[in-house]
């Protein structure tokens, strides 16, 4: 799972923290400050629409999900 986030941003924060807490692994890329973050920007702007949203994640199977709470993501893994 791909969470694409920024430093700055307070619901990114929380579902980091969250997820961590709760032992879920996942990759973290930051879409200001990555190696890559002009790819990663713009794969987050094409899931929402032209919007640069984060949280935004990417799950396994390949859907997406838009400043989710950790039961949303929780729910979404379990699958």
């Amino acid at each position: 799972m791909t969470v694409y986030a920024t430093s700055w941003c307070p619901y990114c924060s929380l579902l980091r923290r969250s997820l961590e807490d709760e032992g879920v692994p996942f990759e973290l890329v930051d879409v200001e400050q990555s190696p890559d973050a002009s790819a990663a920007a713009a794969a987050v702007e094409k899931i929402n629409g032209g919007n640069r949203v984060v949280p935004t994640v990417v799950f396994p199977d390949g859907t997406t999900a838009t400043n989710p709470g950790l039961d949303d993501v929780l729910l979404r893994i379990a699958r």
